[in-house]
């Protein structure tokens, strides 16, 4: 941008800012006015946490990703501007045209281009505009079919996006549908169809779409990835193994393939590999999110580099203060095995509060010598059980019976939204049963209201934001709900919905 443009007349009035927005704003325009994008993406990505509703500083961002030839990043933030934080930033349309162009999606890079000179006909971009338009009707009769089937899909498909992070899996699973039968070569859609599945509890669809996108599309990544969680999820150790397999010869080139799969390495416990992947992003400058330092951080530790793991730490406390204290090194140090500590399960299932009972069945389902707890005297009389925890229990110990007393599947979620929580956090590091009784507090609010837990991830993210904000602790909705792969606006709505249990 030029010393004219509206942002940088916005950016010599700083007094609006909070002061650590404020900070971290100038330090990374300051960087960007060096060259230095990374330094440049990493400050203004802490100052829009810090000021999520500052046009200004989302503007910058985006300028930031587009450098980085992030595109599809740079324009959701372009368009958030204008639909919600401020229309007036005129300037935002002619930078949607230039993201708009570079991923070949002609018509759309056309209409902003039009807006702008529409709604600012002597702007700044003026001639920049005027050339676009230009270049792009040079070749309207070969791009106006090609780009008209682009831009239709590319709607469609952030539709379907934002179905699913708002939760609403059926009217996602609906749209996505429509999309792979139009455009049967649409392998992401096959993804997306594949999660949403997987989050509406039916994991055996989900590896259906994905087995099916395979023999269509040999080697898709994300597929592989996706079909490896599951089958950790569903504890299919002999497929998991055989995905891993095919998994560690892989070798992408792109960032984001890179990146999910070191990802995927970390989600099921494979952290050599992880290290490898993760590592590499960070050495080629690859400046993440909140949830790449946290992968990071623990494939690290669990790989025996200390060092690397309190320095990845370190960078994820700054774009996530609230996970100061619950460093990996720490849980270990303080856990006890809890989930094989027969003695604090049967004082958790004697317990008078049926959260801390639910707590305690949790625990028999993690434990590795459940006979040892079922068989011990102090163990409680089955019949002295709730209906409720009969069921659950029933869930954990893998009954035959699980399936008639719990056939919508209410029980499998709320247990696997638990699965998630201990998952992120670990048995006994500081508040962690805490924590859980907190879950299994809203689980059991939940069933009386008729809740089904349909978003496991949603309700998992939500419990975890709230329980932090109950303690008073400082974190963010984007922070949280980055760990947790959602949109923040999907965690508030799980949060206003746990809310409304109570």
């Amino acid at each position: 941008m030029s010393k004219d443009s509206k942002l940088r007349q916005e950016h010599g009035n700083v007094l609006s800012f909070i002061p650590t927005g404020e900070y971290y704003f100038n330090k990374g325009v300051q960087a960007f006015d060096r060259h230095d994008i990374k330094k440049a993406r990493k400050y203004l990505q802490r100052a829009a946490q810090l000021d999520p509703n500052d046009p200004v500083i989302a503007c910058q961002l985006a300028i930031i990703y587009t450098h980085c030839e992030e595109f599809q990043q740079a324009i959701d933030i372009f368009r958030h501007i204008l639909e919600k934080l401020d229309p007036s930033m005129v300037e935002c349309h002619f930078f949607l045209a230039n993201n708009y162009a570079e991923l070949g999606f002609f018509n759309e890079a056309l209409y902003h281009a039009r807006q702008y000179l529409e709604k600012d006909p002597f702007g700044e971009y003026r001639e920049e505009a005027e050339e676009l338009i230009y270049m792009i009707d040079l070749d309207d009769g070969e791009l106006e079919s090609i780009s008209y089937e682009q831009d239709e899909l590319m709607i469609k498909q952030e539709e379907a996006r934002r179905l699913l992070e708002a939760g609403n899996f059926e009217m996602a699973l609906n749209e996505l549908n429509k999309l792979i039968e139009k455009y049967p070569d649409f392998w992401s859609g096959y993804n997306n169809i594949a999660l949403a599945y997987f989050y509406l509890g039916q994991a055996e669809k989900a590896i259906a779409v994905l087995e099916d996108l395979l023999e269509k599309n040999p080697g898709n990544l994300h597929a592989l990835c996706n079909l490896a969680v599951f089958f950790y999820h569903k504890q299919d150790d002999e497929k998991l193994e055989k995905i891993v397999k095919g998994l560690e010869k892989v070798r992408p080139v792109l960032i984001d393939h890179q990146y999910k799969l070191g990802a995927t390495f970390a989600t099921i416990g494979r952290f050599e590999e992880a290290y490898h992947w993760l590592n590499r992003l960070k050495k080629a400058g690859f400046g993440g999110d909140a949830s790449f330092y946290y992968w990071l951080s623990q494939a690290a530790y669990y790989t025996g580099r200390q060092q690397a793991a309190e320095s990845a730490w370190e960078q994820l406390i700054e774009l996530n203060p609230g996970k100061k204290g619950y460093e990996p090194w720490n849980r270990d140090l303080e856990k006890k095995l809890n989930e094989k500590n027969v003695q604090f399960i049967l004082n958790r299932l004697n317990s008078g509060e049926m959260p801390e009972r639910l707590f305690g069945i949790f625990l028999i389902g993690l434990s590795s010598n459940r006979s040892d707890i079922v068989s011990h005297p102090d163990f409680k009389n089955f019949e002295d059980f709730t209906l409720i925890e009969k069921i659950y229990l029933a869930h954990v110990l893998e009954s035959g019976i699980r399936e008639h007393f719990d056939p919508d599947k209410v029980f499998a979620r709320g247990h696997n939204i638990a699965c998630i929580l201990h998952g992120h956090y670990g048995p006994m590091f500081p508040g962690y049963t805490d924590l859980m009784l907190v879950w299994f507090s809203i689980f059991l609010n939940g069933l009386k209201h008729g809740e089904r837990f349909k978003n496991e991830a949603g309700f998992a993210a939500a419990t975890d934001y709230l329980w932090h904000r109950q303690k008073g602790d400082k974190v963010s909705q984007q922070a949280v709900a980055a760990e947790y792969q959602i949109s923040a606006s999907t965690l508030r709505k799980y949060a206003n919905q746990i809310k409304s249990l109570f």
